[in-house]
């Protein structure tokens, strides 16, 4: 359990930290993942010159891929093809982290909700609508959940 600090030097002060600068999922099927998150989420994939230098020979070598959200956030994906979640039920959170969601122009939601029924991505939960927006649940290849929500549409 955390504790007091000893001293104010033993805290980071507000605003240090200036963004997400990476978010690192643990994936079976690289190859299926990287369809997810390329062509049915649409996120731009990192090649060539673009794959940080740290990362070329994972990359080059099938065990990474690198995504980069609109706003430059880098979402890395790391082979794992022995993983198994500790429950196989998805709506049983099986990780701290709950779900990985993703902004969108309101004018944009319904489209990608079509989107995903197109592609036979089985919603969990949604579309709901909340005083905060609207938003849709439904796993990526290895049961992680993901969202894709919008503000409300004010006129």
């Amino acid at each position: 359990m955390l504790s007091s600090p000893k001293s104010v030097n033993s805290v980071l002060a507000r605003g240090v930290l200036r963004k997400v600068h990476h978010i690192a999922l643990n994936v079976k099927d690289m190859q299926a993942s990287r369809y997810f998150y390329g062509n049915i989420l649409g996120l731009h994939e990192l090649t060539g010159d673009e794959v940080p230098a740290t990362l070329v020979e994972l990359v080059a070598a099938g065990k990474v891929a690198n995504f980069i959200t609109p706003d430059g956030t880098i979402l890395d994906l790391f082979g794992t093809p022995d993983l198994t979640p500790p429950d196989p039920d998805p709506e049983r959170s099986f990780t701290r982290a709950y779900h990985l969601a993703f902004d969108i122009d309101p004018q944009l939601f319904e489209q990608a909700v079509a989107v995903l029924r197109e592609n036979e991505i089985a919603i969990a939960h949604g579309p709901v609508t909340r005083p905060t927006g609207r938003g849709v649940y439904f796993y990526d290849p290895d049961g992680f959940m993901i969202e894709i929500r919008c503000d409300p549409d004010v006129h």
